[in-house]
């Protein structure tokens, strides 16, 4: 039988976004007395997330973008126009609105527009992902072909741009760029 990765998204992102979305205290065994957060909160804190990592490695690659693993892999430009070709579409998806037909992001090289654009792209599909109700989060929509709610479609395209992620640092570390997050004070 031959596995499909994109029939699997679903699972995958509820198996692996609901342990990613656990709080700390929960996650090491410990009893936490957290107050309980809607979807929304979580989803909201972690495309934040997202959005920071992504524009630091964007100032951080720098000089980088053209750059990429082998021919016929995505560069490290691609990646991050991807992540707001992404967030465009999922802003939409979730506001229920049809994104414009035919039309075309043009894609951004520079270091500078990246960081802004990728600052904003978040910034818009939190203030989306915060503004629905939790009714609005089970409505039932097409993605990718499939039948699904808004609140699948939101943690699917989370986790797979967390997957993307993981490549951007790849492609950092194999620069020898070291994410700013994660460089020693």
């Amino acid at each position: 039988m031959r596995w499909n990765r994109w029939a699997m998204l679903p699972v995958m992102a509820v198996v692996l976004g609901g342990m990613s979305r656990m709080p700390v205290a929960e996650a090491q065994g410990g009893m936490a007395a957290t107050t309980p957060k809607s979807v929304q909160a979580v989803e909201a804190a972690d495309a934040g997330r997202l959005g920071d990592k992504f524009a630091a490695l964007a100032g951080a690659m720098a000089g980088k973008y053209d750059w990429r693993p082998m021919e016929g892999v995505r560069s490290v430009s691609d990646v991050f126009n991807l992540m707001l070709r992404e967030n465009g579409m999922l802003t939409h998806v979730l506001e229920g609105s049809a994104m414009q037909p035919g039309a075309k992001m043009e894609p951004i090289n520079d270091p500078a527009r990246m960081q802004d654009a990728l600052k904003a792209s978040y910034a818009a599909l939190q203030k989306t992902i915060q503004g629905m109700s939790d009714s609005q989060m089970q409505q039932s929509i097409k993605l990718f072909g499939r039948e699904m709610t808004r609140e699948n479609a939101l943690m699917m395209m989370l986790s797979d741009q967390h997957e993307h992620l993981g490549q951007s640092i790849a492609y950092a570390r194999m620069n020898h760029v070291v994410p700013p997050w994660s460089r020693r004070h």
